[in-house]
């Protein structure tokens, strides 16, 4: 039996190729400081928890859940918006429930286009995005994420040919990797060059509640004539440390939910209607877990960059998301770089061309562990004086 010509064009899952370095290297009885992966450290607050538990004992909840999600999810996404983002949705039209958002973003480019038409996506960028081209049998462009734009795509640099061809864009801030955050202005932009050139927009807002130095995030949403043209995704498993559960939603263009629904009636039921139900309390509940969480990123955030400073590795301090994007020092490639780290200071990080070209040059670290690791972590790279 053969594969078929989609499967054998999904590219290489790179996370997995990283947990497999890590887990040779733990086997071999290596303390390891894992700083290469994006898997919240932190338990799910308990009100969640217990929320789960208590709709989990009602008989309601074992049926199937509803094709499109339950009422009390899509109306506590659009409860969401209208508290943090003062933006309006109709929880029947606007709203698609999601298993997570990778689901959401690997599907769409099936449900939008046919094959051979274009996606613009950023670079560097979250690898899974490349899934949903190899499933879609679509084509790409990259649009470089470069240090000196602050990490903004400069839609200058489309030449005439692309805008015109693109019919889907994807963009994501806070950004994964380089923890950089987009602007009012920059999302005012992009709406106009949409609506311009006829191009749809998703905004991968998966760490969407993760802002430093007292700025909140900015919703694509928020930008005049936004849903118009585009959709935003959101996941809980950043905000509220629910990556295992499974859950997320995407808001926005109406035609553009409608055909998330319309894939996920033929490939879903929907998710656990109780998962469902601890998300809406996540969503309506206190968001002082939030706050708090926020506060230890931070902190984490402030204590790493610190300690990176101290021996001589000039590296910026991230804006938002849980992560830090850091030059690696001259005569090595990211994936050299990463590669020595773990193999003479048994610190794991991700190689930046791993998410796309114009990574090379970078690793990104995860804020994921304690603080007395984060500074441990950077005790090691120093005994390899590289700086």
């Amino acid at each position: 039996m053969e594969f078929s010509d989609r499967l054998k064009n999904l590219p290489p899952q790179f996370f997995a190729t990283l947990v497999q370095k890590v887990a040779k290297a733990v086997a071999e009885g290596r303390d390891v400081i894992n700083l290469g992966q994006g898997n919240p450290d932190q338990p799910t607050p308990d009100h969640i928890v217990k929320a789960l538990s208590s709709a989990a004992k009602n008989p309601q909840s074992h049926k199937y859940s509803p094709f499109r999600g339950i009422n009390e999810l899509k109306q506590a996404a659009v409860d969401f918006y209208a508290r943090e983002y003062n933006v309006n949705l109709d929880p029947n039209t606007e709203v698609a429930i999601l298993f997570g958002t990778k689901i959401g973003l690997v599907e769409l480019p099936l449900a939008l286009m046919n094959d051979n038409e274009l996606m613009l996506l950023p670079d560097p960028g979250y690898p899974d995005y490349l899934s949903g081209i190899g499933l879609a049998n679509v084509q790409f462009e990259t649009m470089p994420l470069l240090e000196e734009n602050g990490f903004l795509p400069d839609y200058e640099q489309l030449s005439t040919e692309q805008k015109e061809a693109a019919k889907l864009m994807y963009l994501n801030y806070p950004n994964n990797p380089t923890g950089a955050s987009a602007t009012s202005e920059f999302f005012q932009e992009t709406v106009d060059l949409a609506k311009e050139n006829g191009i749809a927009v998703v905004h991968d807002f998966a760490y969407g509640g993760i802002g430093f130095d007292g700025k909140k995030p900015v919703s694509f949403l928020e930008a005049k004539g936004a849903k118009e043209i585009g959709i935003e995704m959101y996941t809980l498993s950043k905000t509220y440390n629910m990556a295992g559960w499974r859950v997320g939603f995407a808001v926005g263009n109406s035609k553009i939910i409608e055909a998330i629904n319309i894939i996920q009636d033929h490939l879903f039921v929907s998710l656990f209607p109780a998962v469902q139900s601890a998300a809406a309390e996540a969503l309506n509940g206190s968001q002082e877990c939030v706050d708090e969480l926020v506060a230890l990123y931070e902190k984490r955030r402030n204590i790493f960059i610190e300690a990176c400073r101290k021996i001589g590795w000039n590296v910026k301090a991230p804006e938002g998301s849980f992560f830090a994007w850091l030059p690696v020092p001259n005569g090595y490639t990211s994936e050299e770089f990463a590669d020595l780290l773990l193999e003479k200071a048994d610190v794991a990080v991700a190689a930046g061309n791993g998410f796309g070209k114009h990574g090379e040059g970078y690793v990104r670290v995860g804020l994921l562990v304690d603080e007395d690791r984060l500074v441990e972590a950077v005790e090691r790279i120093e005994k390899l004086q590289l700086f």
